[in-house]
């Protein structure tokens, strides 16, 4: 007599799908915080940059420096808010890590390294400001002041170019980073990765003397990064982080 047929269940192991990594909501928090790490730093930058210009580009600016020490003190604070792009770096290490740890920990280094040239350019405005002090109370010759005036124009005009510099390498690093990982979408990724070279290459231009992409048709590089750094934090203000879901087969035993 034949033995009676049996049904074989499939084992008590759970959904086939499975999230690839933690989901939205537990990283909410984060993604806003990198959105606003982000923001800030960008708004702030252009905010002291066109105060410091504004002074800067004045004739005779040293004669005039203790007059204009309110903007140029706004100037500097602002550049404070540029200790933010570590941070950035750091809240995205453990989400991106898995999709390239070199690139992520070459972000670190790159936005470190964004610091210390955004505090080479914060030296500008507190300099000026102790100049304009100096010849106002006499304890700095008036005949130097020319040379130091071009002195510090040129150390703002190569504290520019560093941080686009490092910017560029900083963010194509990042951009690449959130293509692999998926955690926001293809087309605002695909920008980033766009955007940066575009800026590398205004830089290269202005080194060779070109363009100068502080202002003209140079700013044209400066146009797509610039789109990226306020999209990219507004999506992730609305959106946050997007992560893939992966199907995994399930074995029946036989």
């Amino acid at each position: 007599m034949a033995a009676p047929e049996r049904s074989i269940s499939p084992p008590d192991a759970g959904p086939l799908d499975r999230p690839s990594g933690p989901t939205t909501a537990s990283t909410r928090k984060t993604a806003v915080l990198i959105g606003l790490l982000f923001l800030a730093a960008t708004v702030a930058f252009i905010f002291a940059d066109s105060l410091t210009s504004g002074v800067l580009g004045s004739p005779d600016f040293p004669a005039g420096a203790s007059t204009q020490t309110g903007a140029l003190a706004t100037g500097a604070l602002l550049l404070a808010g540029q200790f933010g792009v570590v941070g950035i770096a750091v809240l995205l290490f453990p989400l991106v890590k898995h999709h390239g740890e070199a690139l992520a920990l070459a972000h670190i280094g790159f936005r470190v390294t964004e610091l210390a040239a955004s505090l080479f350019y914060l030296a500008v405005p507190l300099m000026v400001i102790e100049l304009g002090a100096g010849l106002r109370d006499g304890t700095i010759d008036a005949s130097t002041s020319a040379s130091l005036g071009a002195s510090l124009k040129a150390q703002q005009g190569v504290a520019t170019m560093l941080i686009y510099l490092v910017v560029t390498a900083a963010g194509l690093c990042m951009s690449i980073l959130l293509h692999r990982s998926g955690l926001v979408p293809r087309w605002l990724a695909v920008l980033g990765i766009v955007s940066y070279p575009t800026l590398l290459a205004g830089c290269v231009l202005d080194l060779f003397g070109v363009v100068d992409v502080t202002q003209g048709v140079g700013l044209v590089a400066l146009v797509p990064g610039g789109v990226f750094e306020v999209v990219l934090p507004i999506w992730l203000f609305v959106k946050g982080f997007t992560f893939p879901v992966h199907t995994r087969s399930q074995a029946i035993p036989r």
